[in-house]
């Protein structure tokens, strides 16, 4: 595959995987290698976070971001990120920084204090690209052994992943066609729902928690008024809202929603023959059972 010839890859994994949910970064460490992709790992920073460290304080967020790149850019590798945020952040500052020599210039006068240069030569990619273009749909659905043949998934890519499209030049901002074409190649079924480019509702959740649960509540009725019996993410921060915050979300609306929410790279671990135990998948909130029963398995095995 595309892939195996490449071999230049350096993981992003982000801060929110690493220290709250790792078992995400595992189930796509192996993934991957099943697929014959293999990783670096570098001495990453925090990416930083997109949206309120870069309204604090810009420069710091453009020098933090930059250095990642730089990292990258010595060891010639493409960055493969396994988050919305983190992906968003690298691919705004590299395209700031290449836009604006005013920028790049007064950025590199900080650099140069750790001995660093940024240049503007590192490929970032969401690693549903890395997927898309680099391994291939036909080579995905060639190492499914159970396919998920019946399952109905909600799929939800979260609103950094796509925009703004300037930036992040990857799929269709409105439409976003990938995660649903990956879902598809593992035998499920991608159900069509009326909210799909809802926002989970974490970016309101530090300023306005009921109208952080209202967006999720909306968004689950929406997914099974569609007949989904799970959500598939990308995004560590939206897995973490529609996962953790289900039955926080239930207690304080009186409601009964149960609707699994598992991370892309999950669902194709277990479509190649992964059992639930190889992927933790007891660390979840919401029971994954409706899933797992499909495969003939419990969610605990």
């Amino acid at each position: 595959m595309a892939a195996e010839a490449t071999k230049n890859y350096v993981l992003f994994p982000g801060c929110t995987i690493g220290n709250r949910i790792p078992f995400l970064e595992a189930s796509a460490r192996a993934v991957f290698e099943k697929l014959g992709v293999t990783f670096e790992d570098a001495a990453f920073s925090c990416c930083p976070e997109p949206v309120g460290f870069q309204s604090v304080d810009k420069e710091s967020w453009l020098a933090l971001g930059a250095r990642n790149l730089c990292i990258a850019e010595a060891a010639g590798k493409i960055v493969v990120s396994l988050c919305n945020g983190c992906t968003q952040t690298l691919k705004a500052v590299n395209h700031e920084l290449q836009s604006s020599p005013e920028s790049k210039a007064h950025v590199n006068e900080i650099l140069a204090k750790v001995g660093k240069e940024f240049k503007g030569s590192t490929i970032v990619k969401h690693f549903v690209q890395t997927l898309i273009d680099d391994v291939g749909i036909a080579n995905i659905k060639a190492a499914v052994v159970k396919p998920l043949t019946g399952l109905k998934v909600a799929c939800h890519t979260g609103c950094h992943y796509s925009r703004p499209s300037e930036v992040m030049q990857w799929d269709d901002p409105m439409h976003p066609k990938y995660l649903r074409a990956l879902v598809e190649a593992l035998g499920a079924k991608a159900v069509d729902y009326d909210e799909e480019i809802l926002c989970c509702g974490n970016g309101a959740a530090m300023a306005d928690e009921d109208v952080s649960n209202k967006l999720n509540l909306r968004k689950y009725k929406s997914a099974l008024k569609a007949g989904a019996e799970c959500m598939a993410v990308v995004c560590p921060a939206c897995f973490q809202q529609l996962d953790s915050k289900q039955p926080n979300i239930n207690k304080a609306f009186g409601t009964d929603i149960n609707l699994p929410v598992l991370y892309l790279t999950e669902l194709m671990a277990l479509a190649m023959g992964m059992s639930p135990t190889d992927i933790n998948l007891k660390m979840h909130r919401v029971k994954t059972d409706p899933v797992t029963g499909k495969l003939g398995v419990k969610a605990e095995e």
